[in-house]
């Protein structure tokens, strides 16, 4: 299955889907040292985000999140990339920073997400030089 969306943050990342079905605030909601959800009020709290392509509908603030995204990304230990139901300015300016600081790539391209199983294989193209926000698809 492909899908096609908007590249927010250009990159490419491989990996296995890491689907949340609420938004996941990176403040208070992720651990930075081990990427494990720790908002005790997430559906998802215990799974890890670390290696994984994150798809959820959209963040859910604070603006903290940004710097906590960024620096879970510079430690790997934040997502290969993200899919989105609906663009996160502040997910944007955490994977921008993480770039632009670190060079430590993060795609977020918003597309449909439904279909998408926890654990399917996802590639996503979204890179500066050509890519068209191509996201395939591959069950688990």
């Amino acid at each position: 299955m492909t899908r096609k969306g908007t590249i927010v943050v250009a990159g490419r990342a491989d990996g296995t889907a890491l689907v949340l079905g609420e938004p996941l605030s990176f403040w208070g909601g992720i651990d930075v040292e081990t990427g494990t959800i720790i908002d005790h009020s997430h559906p998802s709290l215990g799974a890890r985000v670390t290696g994984r392509i994150l798809v959820m509908p959209g963040g859910r603030g604070s603006s903290s999140s940004a710097s906590v995204f960024a620096e879970s990304i510079r430690r790997g230990t934040g997502p290969l990339g993200v899919l989105l139901a609906r663009a996160d300015p502040i997910l944007t300016v955490g994977a921008m920073v993480a770039a632009s600081l670190y060079g430590r790539d993060c795609p977020i391209v918003v597309c449909d997400i439904a279909g998408i199983g926890d654990g399917d294989v996802v590639a996503i193209d979204a890179s500066a030089d050509g890519g068209d926000g191509t996201v395939a698809i591959r069950p688990a």
